[in-house]
């Protein structure tokens, strides 16, 4: 009887540890992209956005990235896609569309200017969304006051 309990305790204790954690459900990859524009730079920047939104926002991000080209299928598995580098994007008419039909269907792309991609990057969006224009959101726009604001004074 007494080992019976034991295990019973045993089964108890795993279900509950077990409850407590949650394996990663979503995962973040880096945009691989044609043209030349060191689409690998700054190895750094996804690894340390992801832990900043497990450990911040209670997200469950798997703690490693990956890497997906733009004109693939698996585009689709990631909910979040993070685009970085310096100089030449080119995106051909496919990929464009394949980047234009996951952006539609809530798929979300962080392009991170690092130095140099700015130019590069309109046209091809362009391609993806020709009807539309980038436009600057002001400072006092609600997206930069949700769960942390940023002080209008930074920006001065």
């Amino acid at each position: 009887m007494k080992k019976l309990v034991y295990v019973i305790c045993a089964f108890v204790l795993v279900i509950l540890a077990s409850s407590f954690y949650l394996p990663p459900t979503y995962k973040m990859a880096k945009l691989k992209y044609n043209g030349g524009g060191d689409w690998y730079g700054d190895r750094t920047a996804l690894p340390n956005l992801i832990k900043f939104c497990n450990d911040n926002l209670r997200t469950n991000f798997q703690a490693e990235d990956e890497v997906v080209e733009v004109g693939s299928a698996e585009l689709f598995n990631y909910p979040f896609i993070f685009m970085t580098g310096h100089g030449n994007v080119i995106f051909s008419e496919q990929e464009a569309q394949n980047l234009r039909k996951y952006l539609t269907g809530g798929g979300f792309l962080h392009i991170d200017d690092n130095y140099g991609l700015d130019p590069y990057i309109r046209p091809q969006m362009k391609k993806v969304f020709p009807e539309l224009d980038f436009v600057e959101l002001p400072l006092n726009y609600p997206i930069y006051h949700q769960k942390f604001s940023f002080p209008m004074l930074l920006y001065r």
